[in-house]
């Protein structure tokens, strides 16, 4: 049975294609694309044969339509399950994870949870000829609500000058200069401290009782108040981040997954009228997330928290889109991440108590430390694989393209085409996770798949999770993000023993995913 180990492409392979192959209808002639697709043939060619999936089966027992509507868009793991109902019973490696809804009048829909064609595509994104832009037509949202000039929506050489303008100071060799890492993981350190010392007041209040909370609230307030005032420089009080901004944000993000899925279906949310249900409430958190805004822009003049870092003369309002998709994105990202690792190590006390015994004495998170701190790591890799923050990467060939893997293996896409790169169900498939693979059941919990392999926030050569993307479009604050998530786990870990009421959490998933419980624990003070 192949896996992920020797089907994974070790270099990106996507050409384009002189034309067709026979008997495929080239992507500008409508009309005899229009009669193929009535005719039930499949748009893809090449070694690789992905199966079809139905518009409508009625009398099967799979969970969703395959496609988003406003009664299911709520749920978009499970509309990615259905592209995957009954695949494991297919004998063909390529269609049981390769899977495609071709609807006539419409362009088709890939969906991959094979990790050759996902790696593939993700190294072959660009504008050129034979390669592959992110596709804007699931992020239609965030365009509308943080701005289309900025790293998350923006495509081909847009895309490429707001990498100039706003990555450098998120990037490795930036942040990890030691004048510079000492400087922020100090205050990063001091604000998780702060903040989770209040908890641990609550908790001895008890009287040795745990506590049960959800922690997701407190995450996130500490998430954005390490953004906002430690890595900008900023000074927003604790109270304001936790009682209007963080509540705010949330309504900020919620409205941007209805606005996806309402605005494909020709009612777009900008334009309702501000006296309709919620319009008031909506109006007022982009209010209070513009205000965040400035406050996190203002430091910029004075050269505080990290702005010096930003070597660009781009007027601030330049910026300002790229701010409210970090805003916005990076702390879903890393709430999400804190939040699914905290709450699988409160489910494997086993696992837990390892992770003490390696932070119960490290006082600071410099690069030397992270590095020596080895089954942290393999939590976090872990954290990523099984319950990916984003869950699929959109992308979308810019001309008929052939793509092939380095194992040979081929599929000709016509132009247009919307690819689904599903992470979610690729990290979880016993085909390239699962105990002949890796040694561990595929849909466990097992940072211990993990040890001895040299694994950095990307998984490893042969074991790669893309938590963070890969290629040219890779996340540019995962550095970051991985600093913020280790401290904050490692804080947790280290001053209280917890312990969750389930033995296992549902997903629910928006911008990114979150454990459906809010991170629901029994805390109790360590010694």
């Amino acid at each position: 049975m192949p896996d992920a180990s020797n089907t994974a492409a070790t270099e990106a392979r996507a050409d384009t294609a002189a034309g067709p192959p026979a008997g495929t209808p080239a992507s500008g002639n409508r009309v005899a694309r229009l009669l193929h697709q009535l005719r039930r043939k499949s748009p893809f060619e090449g070694s690789i044969v992905p199966g079809r999936v139905p518009l409508l089966a009625p009398f099967s027992s799979r969970p969703s339509l395959p496609f988003p509507h406003p009664w299911n868009y709520r749920e978009p793991l499970i509309i990615l399950d259905t592209f995957f109902h009954g695949a494991d019973a297919e004998p063909d490696f390529g269609t049981r994870h390769n899977r495609y809804l071709d609807v006539p009048g419409f362009s088709p829909v890939l969906v991959t949870r094979d990790p050759a064609i996902i790696k593939t595509i993700s190294m072959a994104t660009g504008d050129k000829p034979g390669q592959f832009d992110r596709d804007t037509l699931p992020i239609g949202g965030i365009a509308r609500a943080t701005g289309k000039r900025t790293l998350i929506a923006s495509n081909g050489a847009d895309w490429r000058a707001q990498k100039q303008i706003a990555a450098p100071p998120f990037s490795k060799s930036t942040l990890f200069q030691p004048e510079v890492f000492d400087d922020f993981e100090a205050t990063f350190r001091r604000t998780a401290s702060e903040r989770l010392e209040l908890v641990r007041q609550r908790v001895k209040e008890q009287g040795g009782q745990p506590l049960r909370l959800q922690l997701e609230p407190e995450i996130k307030t500490v998430m954005l108040e390490m953004l906002v005032n430690n890595f900008f420089g900023g000074t927003v009080s604790t109270d304001d981040v936790r009682n209007r901004h963080v509540p705010a944000l949330d309504d900020f993000i919620d409205r941007i997954v209805r606005d996806t899925v309402v605005n494909m279906a020709g009612c777009p949310l900008h334009r309702l009228p501000r006296w309709m249900r919620g319009g008031a409430a909506a109006e007022q958190s982009a209010k209070t997330f513009e205000q965040l805004t400035d406050s996190t822009l203002e430091p910029r003049a004075r050269g505080a928290g990290l702005w010096r870092q930003f070597k660009s003369d781009a007027p601030d309002d330049a910026l300002r889109p790229n701010i409210r998709a970090f805003l916005a994105g990076a702390v879903e990202a890393s709430t999400s991440y804190a939040s699914w690792a905290l709450t699988h190590l409160a489910q494997h006390p086993e696992a837990q108590a390892r992770l003490y015994n390696e932070v119960r004495d490290v006082d600071d998170y410099t690069p030397d430390v992270l590095k020596r701190l080895e089954y942290l790591g393999c939590v976090l890799n872990e954290t990523m694989r099984l319950t990916p923050a984003l869950y699929f990467h959109p992308r979308r060939p810019t001309v008929d393209t052939l793509v092939r893997t380095d194992a040979g293996q081929t599929l000709w896409l016509p132009k247009g085409t919307h690819v689904l790169l599903d992470i979610w169900h690729a990290n979880r498939h016993e085909d390239h996770w699962g105990i002949g693979v890796t040694g561990f059941p595929a849909a466990s919990f097992a940072p211990e798949r993990w040890l001895g392999r040299g694994a950095t926030e990307q998984g490893t050569r042969d074991w790669m999770h893309f938590g963070f993307g890969h290629g040219p479009r890779f996340c540019p604050g995962k550095s970051l993000g991985q600093l913020e998530v280790a401290l904050v786990v490692g804080a947790v870990i280290k001053l209280f023993e917890l312990r969750s009421p389930h033995t296992a959490s549902t997903a629910r998933a928006g911008v990114s995913t979150k454990p459906t419980d809010g991170v629901l624990v029994d805390l109790k003070a360590r010694d």
